[in-house]
């Protein structure tokens, strides 16, 4: 026996977008059940009358049990009041593969020369308007799968996501070697521009994502910008790397005279002499052996006035210069006045450099040099 009302529902897998039940013509008070990710579309003779959310419902036909046998007699058993029900699945299809059937051609933005890229990566899918993608994606077919939908798609969206991905580089000037950085920008802007062309057919473009660029490596032009963009930085670390090794090294040395430094003077003090003292000592003993200890006498200059030059220091160095006499002018020999030029100017030279080191002043300098100069006239 034939049953008066049939139960419309569906369970399918998530990898369908519309399907269609194989049940049709169904008697009047039949039952449809529609699940929570679910919508369903009731048509009747050709028409999409109804749109129905989650929840059960009785459908109202033209066909009535027994009667409607007798009335589809007259037209070979087919009755006249079609009837027909669409689902529609609403939840979201993740891990929809997308990927360019070419090369995208565009002009780098920073560097200003051509280049060729290539692009893939995943997106999501969900039905937003039923109506919408039943009538103009699936018409009278049985079934909207995943796969036949993402084939209606591709044409226009290699089209578009090709398009989009060379406005998307100029208007952000994402450089082409710093793009993998950039790759949720990059995804974001193009998902934008991509949400009103899917929402056409009733489709929502939930998300979208570029998971990979494919460079044109190997390429002349594509490496030769490639070693000059990654060089700068290269150069700019070096710099950087040897600015601050000079400075340790500056910083060390520095340090190596502050510490040399409080050693000597911790010495002085250890033997108990001053700074002063001990240049004092260095000038007198240069002198004592560089020059002849006779020619002190013949400039005039004795002990006594060595003895009274810089206090302590002019004692110091009076001594030293007496006992480099004693030890290398001979006894027996009388030294001779000097009277000739050169030998003033040998003695006035003498002069200076004791009143260079701070051994004579400016007065006394003066002093000494005019006895000199009575001497020889």
């Amino acid at each position: 026996m034939a049953p008066i009302a049939d139960v419309i529902k569906y369970e399918g897998d998530n990898s369908t977008f519309i399907w269609k039940h194989p049940c049709e013509d169904f008697n009047s008070l039949t039952q449809l059940i529609v699940h929570e990710s679910q919508e369903a579309i009731f048509f009747m003779n050709g028409q999409a009358l109804d749109l129905f959310g989650a929840g059960r419902y009785t459908l109202e036909t033209q066909n009535i049990p027994k009667i409607g046998k007798v009335l589809n007699r007259i037209t070979g058993d087919n009755t006249p009041f079609h009837c027909e029900v669409y689902f529609i699945n609403k939840a979201e299809q993740m891990s929809i593969k997308w990927g360019t059937d070419s090369k995208v051609q565009y002009i780098e933005p920073t560097y200003g020369f051509p280049i060729s890229i290539g692009a893939s990566g995943e997106m999501s899918l969900r039905a937003e308007d039923s109506r919408k993608l039943l009538l103009k994606l699936v018409g009278t077919e049985n079934i909207l799968s995943q796969q036949k939908l993402v084939g209606f798609f591709r044409a226009f969206l290699m089209t578009k996501v090709k398009t989009y991905m060379a406005q998307v580089m100029k208007a952000n000037a994402i450089n082409i070697f710093e793009i993998d950085e950039n790759l949720s920008v990059f995804s974001t802007n193009i998902h934008k521009l991509l949400i009103p062309d899917f929402a056409e057919y009733g489709v929502s473009l939930e998300r979208f994502f570029v998971t990979t660029i494919v460079k044109p490596d190997g390429d002349r032009q594509y490496e030769k910008f490639k070693e000059l963009h990654f060089r700068q930085y290269a150069d700019i670390a070096e710099a950087k790397l040897r600015q601050q090794t000079d400075l340790i090294y500056a910083q060390t040395e520095a340090q190596k005279v502050v510490i040399d430094s409080q050693a000597q003077a911790a010495k002085r003090a250890q033997e108990g002499y001053t700074y002063a003292q001990e240049r004092g000592f260095d000038v007198a003993e240069k002198v004592a052996q560089n020059e002849a200890v006779g020619q002190f006498t013949n400039m005039g200059v004795g002990l006594g006035t060595m003895a009274g030059v810089g206090g302590a220091v002019g004692g110091v160095v009076g001594n030293a210069v007496s006992g480099a006499m004693d030890a290398a002018a001979p006894t027996s020999v009388p030294t001779q006045p000097a009277d000739d030029m050169a030998a003033f100017k040998a003695k006035v030279e003498k002069l200076n450099i004791m009143k260079e080191s701070g051994m004579i002043t400016e007065e006394e300098f003066n002093n000494l040099k005019a006895q000199l100069l009575s001497s020889i006239l």
